[in-house]
């Protein structure tokens, strides 16, 4: 893949997302850088869809960076109030955790890249969790006791490392305060205390309504309605302004590189081709380097566990063509 190399990222950036961000985190290690694939295409192998890629929106700096620009995903519930640059609210179906692509899309459309999340104490110990092995010891420990802890704890180790020591993490009682410390963190303060205010009690006055057509609150109840997300997953509906909730928390969001959706095009066994389509001799490339198979096998899209099956099935016909090869 390319996404530990920014320039890389940006040359290859898809026309109909606009203008690539300056500034981005990396999702991968820095090694990811690219090279193979240049090298691969010198040597007349064929790379294809160079314009797709799935980075995500939900990136904030790790305050214990194992790579430079060492970002991590937040992997959000429902209920933050998504706010872009400007302190504007994103427009329906953009929530968190519904459309990364489409949220993407709309962020360079603003003019800025960074946005923010603004919910509560309660919210943050129940609704986020973090991607990487190393943000989630109970998983990788394989440790069932811990696992279930999760439901107990009012909030994750790793989460509360974050909120204590994370460069994009702010807190106060007031959304006034809270505001100040959130134009601390930009360039330049583009956030207005009042206009803020107005979006959040906007959100909270919908709660009121048992038959509001808000749709993020419509589909924070209705996410609540299934068990396991009720118990692990999904805070009771409360209003952000609520000081038994609180205290207020803002995170600084920034694009986060990861996948690479194109790559070197393949055949059916995994051989690598030219552009003529004639495979370019004893050359196999599997997993992300060909796209998660054949140069691009997603298309622009795709879902957590469909880049390992990806991997997995490329890697095998990969494998057993060049055994069958030199055999």
């Amino acid at each position: 893949g390319i996404g530990g190399n920014h320039d890389l990222v940006r040359r290859n950036w898809p026309e109909r997302m606009g203008t690539p961000p300056k500034h981005m985190l990396s999702g991968v290690p820095h090694h990811v850088d690219g090279r193979m694939l240049e090298i691969a295409e010198r040597a007349g192998g064929n790379l294809v869809n160079r314009d797709r890629m799935w980075h995500y929106v939900e990136g904030i700096a790790n305050w214990d960076p194992i790579w430079p620009s060492h970002g991590i995903r937040i992997l959000p519930g429902p209920s933050s109030l998504w706010l872009d640059a400007t302190g504007l609210r994103l427009p329906v179906p953009l929530f968190p955790g519904f459309d990364t692509l489409g949220t993407l899309a709309h962020i360079m459309k603003t003019g800025h890249e960074h946005t923010w999340f603004v919910l509560t104490k309660k919210i943050i110990g129940k609704e986020f969790a973090l991607s990487g092995s190393e943000q989630n010891p109970d998983l990788t420990g394989k440790s069932v006791r811990d696992v279930l802890q999760r439901a107990r704890a009012d909030m994750p180790g790793p989460v509360r490392a974050f909120l204590d020591q994370g460069a994009d993490f702010v807190q106060a009682p007031t959304v006034r305060e809270l505001v100040k410390k959130m134009n601390t963190l930009t360039p330049e303060p583009l956030l207005d205390a009042a206009h803020v205010e107005r979006e959040i009690v906007a959100r909270d006055r919908e709660l009121d309504n048992p038959y509001t057509k808000d749709m993020q609150v419509m589909a924070l109840r209705q996410t609540r309605s299934y068990l396991g997300d009720k118990l692990v997953r999904v805070a009771p509906p409360h209003k952000l302004l609520d000081p038994k909730a609180g205290p207020l928390i803002a995170v600084r969001l920034s694009i986060l590189t990861r996948k690479t959706l194109g790559g070197l095009q393949t055949d059916l066994s995994a051989r690598v081709l030219r552009a003529d389509g004639s495979p370019l001799s004893g050359v196999y490339a599997a997993g992300e380097v060909a796209g998660f198979g054949g140069g691009g096998v997603h298309g622009y899209r795709s879902l957590e566990g469909t880049f390992l099956g990806g991997c997995l099935f490329s890697g095998r016909a990969a494998g057993r063509a060049a055994a069958e090869a030199t055999a």
